[in-house]
C-alpha cells in the first residue's frame, strides 16, 4: 500500500547469514544513534534523508531502514518510495525489537 515492506530482525539476521548485499540505514538522531546501533548501520537523521534522497534513487541494492520502535523508519520508506526507490524495508520493531531478539548493538563508529 505505501510502497515498502517490513522486515523482521529474524529476517535481517538470516541476510547477513546468506551474505545479501543492502544497505542498512539508521535514521534516528545523534543524540539516540550514541546509545548503540545495529553493526553496519549508516547513520542518516531522517530530517535528513530528503536531502540525501538522490542516493537511493536507480540502485539495485535492498534498503533496510531502522530506528527505535519502527514508525520513523515507516514514514523514511514511505517517503522514499514516493521519491521512486524501490526495495526499501522498514525493521520491524526498530532497534528495540532488534535488541529484544538477542541480536548484537554496537557503539557507533
Amino acid at each position: 500500500m505505501y510502497g515498502f515492506t517490513e522486515i523482521t530482525p529474524d529476517e535481517l539476521e538470516q541476510w547477513r547469514n546468506e551474505g545479501k548485499t543492502f544497505r542498512l540505514l539508521d535514521v534516528r538522531s545523534p543524540g539516540e544513534t550514541g546509545r548503540g546501533v545495529i553493526p553496519g548501520a549508516e547513520l542518516i537523521p531522517l530530517a535528513t534523508l530528503p536531502l540525501r534522497k538522490d542516493e537511493f534513487t536507480g540502485g539495485d541494492t535492498p534498503l533496510v531502514i531502522y530506528c527505535q520502535s519502527g514508525a520513523r523508519s515507516a514514514q523514511a520508506c514511505a517517503f522514499l518510495a514516493q521519491q521512486g526507490v524501490d526495495g526499501a524495508s522498514s525493521l520491524r520493531g526498530g532497534i528495540v525489537g532488534w535488541a529484544q531478539t538477542g541480536k548484537p548493538v554496537v557503539s557507533p563508529d
